[in-house]
């Protein structure tokens, strides 16, 4: 009976987070859609003031730029540190000051580090505000996800295949390059498609150290650049189009479910044995 009770509170727990998941959709779905066409997608922001008009295409490559460039910035360093505290590190003092740097490092609020980031990379190193110090600051931000998942990957593998490869005087370099790694890179892949959503979303970091309310250009690394949450943000703190901030915050949406989507794809292969 207590059992039955337990498994109802939490199927209902499931049930809710659906819920809300689905009302928060159909809710930027209702007020988001009537904004969506091609010239919203494909055009840069107009009118007085500006964002009552026209799109928001910089706003887009803004983003997929910091994105791309944050998870290139933390992936290697990460799948690095996921390395040395499964195959290397195992017990040791070192690998247990890492997992625990990890884990507050996971915990900090994202205004922190991009405070952190702009003392850093914008005033001390001088590059101002700008596509690079957003890419490092929201690095520096996804860089835990990268270390916990490729981490939990790489623990997720089989250990007889460890073990058969010391049978076979197999070298750890070796076994790591041709059977772990590959056997891991699912979920790898998965996590890093999980800290490119985080960081798509992130509006605090990139506020004070690369986002502008208007700029022509998205790849310059040493230009502000556009970025969907801040814009968002604009539109709405500001009251410029309620309906476009709705608009912005559907595309923004749609981006994060669709890497979240092939981040699962890829973990479920990777449970598969595909």
């Amino acid at each position: 009976m207590i059992d039955r009770l337990w498994q109802t509170i939490f199927w209902l727990s499931g049930l809710l987070l659906l819920l809300l998941l689905v009302s928060i959709l159909s809710y930027l779905i209702y007020r988001g859609h009537a904004a969506i066409s091609l010239e919203f997608l494909l055009s840069s922001p107009k009118g007085l003031p500006l964002g009552a008009e026209g799109g928001i295409l910089p706003a887009i490559k803004g983003t997929l730029c910091l994105v791309v460039l944050a998870v290139a910035v933390a992936s290697v360093p990460g799948l690095a540190t996921a390395v040395y505290l499964v195959e290397y590190g195992e017990k040791n003092s070192l690998s247990q000051i890492i997992n625990t740097t990890v884990q507050c490092m996971a915990g900090l609020p994202s205004i922190v580090t991009g405070l952190f980031c702009y003392a850093l990379f914008v005033v001390r190193l001088g590059f101002g505000i700008s596509l690079l110090a957003g890419g490092l600051a929201l690095g520096m931000m996804v860089f835990p996800v990268i270390v916990v998942t490729a981490r939990d990957a790489l623990l997720a593998v089989n250990n007889h295949y460890r073990l058969v490869g010391i049978a076979l005087g197999v070298s750890r370099r070796y076994l790591l390059v041709r059977v772990l790694l590959p056997q891991a890179l699912p979920g790898i892949l998965g996590g890093m498609l999980l800290a490119m959503g985080y960081a798509a979303g992130a509006t605090a970091p990139i506020m004070v150290t690369a986002a502008a309310i208007a700029t022509p250009t998205a790849g310059n690394l040493f230009e502000p650049v556009m970025a969907l949450p801040y814009h968002l943000y604009i539109l709405f703190s500001q009251q410029v189009s309620l309906d476009k901030a709705y608009g912005t915050a559907l595309v923004l949406v749609s981006l994060l479910l669709v890497l979240n989507v092939i981040a699962l794809w890829l973990r479920q292969r990777k449970g598969r044995g595909v």
